[in-house]
């Protein structure tokens, strides 16, 4: 799986209220018409700032807060292709695997807003194609890209008729 795009950086601490707000979760019925919204306490102007493909690049700790399933899929339904950070709450880890969006864990110093990023999901190679350097990431294990690459666990159930993680 390789990826292309822009990056949209963001510091320490993203919790899942930022990623997108809970009031959103009651005014809208369903997860794309909630990604109209997807990090707009951070930057109000965010969703029209992206485009599909771009990269959510942050800090530490990317994704605390709530376990709710919400966050990463708002991520997913405004058409990211990835989140890149230093480190990640565990359930957003989990999460975002559970629902098909790719998450990385690197160092993200060198990447700064606006770069082109190339990332190999797979492989766990960053390439920062505007300042040309590499970064290597944390491996994602190989039942994870599994879950990935069909879409998440539900999609991956679906196609496999049940769980063929072994």
């Amino acid at each position: 799986m390789i990826l292309k795009g822009k990056v949209h950086k963001f510091g320490n601490d993203v919790n899942t209220d930022y990623i997108i707000a809970g009031k959103y979760k009651s005014k809208y019925a369903t997860v794309k018409e909630q990604a109209r919204h997807v990090m707009e306490d951070l930057d109000p102007d965010f969703f029209g700032k992206i485009a599909p493909g771009d990269f959510v690049v942050a800090g530490s700790n990317f994704g605390c807060g709530s376990s709710r399933e919400t966050a990463p899929l708002v991520i997913r339904y405004a058409n990211l292709s990835a989140v890149l950070a230093k480190s990640f709450a565990r359930i957003f880890f989990r999460n975002a695997i559970n629902t098909g969006l790719p998450v990385l864990r690197c160092d993200t110093d060198l990447i700064d807003p606006g770069d082109t990023l190339e990332v190999d999901v797979k492989a766990g190679l960053v390439k920062n194609i505007t300042k040309g350097i590499e970064i290597q990431a944390s491996p994602i294990p190989d039942v994870m890209i599994t879950i990935l690459n069909d879409g998440g666990l539900i999609e991956h159930y679906k196609k496999h008729q049940g769980f063929a993680l072994g």
